[in-house]
């Protein structure tokens, strides 16, 4: 095998996904911990133990206890190199969560055992089935009361429409819950509780099921000897050729607070979760799709766009997923926008909002490359040029709003952190057209994304600001003469900071009388 084959059947790039408050930013924090990584998890809510998550960087996400940005971490676990992406759960952050997952092979679902699968849940999911991207799911909070596993399996398949696999079962729940067994080796795996929080690994002892009787109580015993006998004879069998064409998905049950099951949960993703492999492209010239595979020279593209994460830089890092060939630092690479060759000397490997100087990546790495303005979102580099990986996601806006600095004197900064805030992908910033008013506006999928978008302009670029909700629900882009449009009375033409026209509509209905009205001019949605 060349080098770049045998470093990327080494790396395991994935994403966690989940709804709000299923344990997903715990779960990554314990990777951490097993990892030897962090020597104690910090807790999502662990504000008074003045302990906080690794992946969560951002001083709001801290206060608040949520993840509000995606964040790539990068360690080795088991003779494997893991790249992990850290997304946020809640359905404000979607875009941003939406264009991770292109960057990730495969992902990891978070299931909270009482709720099973909910709404952002299932929305992420379909973007992994619509991607074919393999997931494990792990069934999680089994150290309190929950919906019977059975459930949860058949909820699964009925809701996401994926075959299930149970790889472990669990033995008791809630405060009875002590461990999990393997459904193929029938090998228990007893845990003892660690500390507050699970900050410690969790002792694990492993018994065959013909030793581990004396251990469990004889009505867990008999209910657990009962389960795993139906799912002998009536569940599904593991097959990784349908896991890694994302048609099955491996079930795993345990506890990431208490560290119960999180081993046997690790250790089989690290043997089953695919490591990176060709990504489809499109010819510059004539659009034509193409596979890129990993031998060929150097590839990547620029999934995310994050600013001032570290206090003492002030800088923006611009996110590259390695697809093919190897990357090195100072080399010259073809920016395929830009149409130009460009030289990145500064390139680091992540650890959530911390950096470390690399010299070399491999197809799966995501690498982060100082951006002074060369990079936008969805921005594919290579060795030699000539195509464009498949776009990213963007969305329709559902919140507009108009915003304003509270003091003239800063306006500079604001204007010179709303256009870089816009470049991570965060708002979309509008300009009115057809109006008397200079304000900009700024849109949304999601009203939290402005509370971030006020709390960074004045955390990073110390400016208030004074922000005024608008009536509008939707959008579209306007390809043509944008004087030739025929306005709707409560619709509102405006363009973008790169000059393209957008119309901003209050209602889809609406939207799609003024488009029926227009049909000399050609409208695209904001979703690609």
């Amino acid at each position: 095998m060349s080098e770049v084959s045998t470093e990327a059947a080494k790396r395991r790039t994935f994403a966690i996904i989940s709804h709000p408050d299923a344990g997903k930013t715990t779960l990554t924090e314990k990777l951490l911990l097993y990892s030897g990584m962090v020597r104690t998890a910090g807790m999502v809510r662990g504000r008074k133990s003045g302990k906080k998550a690794s992946s969560d960087w951002m001083a709001m996400e801290q206060e608040r206890g949520i993840s509000i940005t995606a964040s790539a971490m990068q360690f080795e676990y088991n003779d494997a190199l893991i790249n992990v992406l850290d997304t946020p759960g809640h359905q404000d952050f979607s875009e941003d969560t939406y264009r991770t997952l292109t960057a990730a092979d495969s992902a990891i679902m978070v299931i909270d055992c009482s709720k099973g699968v909910e709404i952002q849940t299932r929305k992420l999911f379909e973007v992994c089935a619509m991607r074919k991207i393999p997931v494990l799911t792990f069934i999680n909070k089994m150290d309190l009361h929950g919906r019977d596993p059975f459930e949860l399996l058949a909820e699964l398949e009925e809701v996401l429409g994926i075959e299930t696999s149970a790889r472990n079962w669990p033995i008791g729940t809630g405060k009875e819950f002590v461990g999990v067994a393997d459904c193929e080796t029938k090998d228990v795996y007893f845990f003892e509780k660690t500390s507050i929080g699970g900050a410690k690994i969790a002792e694990c002892q492993i018994l065959p099921l013909s030793q581990a009787k004396s251990k469990i109580p004889q009505a867990l015993l008999t209910q657990l000897e009962d389960e795993l006998s139906l799912i002998e004879g009536a569940g599904n069998r593991f097959s990784l050729e349908k896991f890694l064409a994302a048609k099955q998905t491996q079930v795993f049950f345990g506890s990431a607070l208490t560290n119960f099951g999180l081993e046997p949960f690790f250790n089989s993703f690290v043997d089953t979760a695919p490591s990176p492999s060709a990504r489809k492209a499109y010819t510059t010239i004539d659009h034509q799709p193409k596979m890129v595979e990993l031998e060929e020279p150097f590839s990547g593209y620029v999934f995310k766009i994050q600013s001032n994460m570290d206090p003492k830089h002030r800088d923006s890092m611009a996110f590259l997923r390695i697809c093919s060939g190897k990357f090195s630092r100072d080399q010259n690479i073809w920016h395929e926008r830009l149409g130009k060759e460009i030289r990145v000397s500064r390139t680091h490997r992540m650890f959530a909002g911390e950096r470390e100087t690399i010299d070399l990546a491999f197809p799966g790495d995501i690498v982060g490359v100082i951006n002074p303005g060369t990079f936008c979102i969805g921005d594919t580099v290579s060795e030699k040029g000539g195509f464009n990986f498949e776009p990213l996601p963007q969305f329709s806006p559902e919140v507009v709003a108009r915003i304003r600095p509270k003091s003239v004197l800063r306006r500079k900064a604001f204007d010179k952190g709303l256009e870089q805030l816009s470049q991570e992908g965060a708002v979309q910033v509008l300009f009115p057209m057809d109006t008397v008013s200079t304000e900009p506006l700024i849109a949304a999928v999601g009203r939290l994304q402005f509370e971030v978008l006020q709390f960074r302009l004045n955390q990073d670029y110390n400016v208030e600001t004074i922000l005024e909700e608008l009536p509008y629900t939707c959008g579209a882009w306007l390809e043509g003469d944008h004087t030739k449009f025929k306005s709707h009375s409560r619709s509102l033409i405006t363009k973008d900071l790169k000059g393209k026209v957008a119309v901003l509509f209050r209602s889809e209905h609406e939207k799609q009388y003024t488009i029926d009205q227009n049909t000399e001019l050609k409208f695209l949605t904001f979703t690609q």
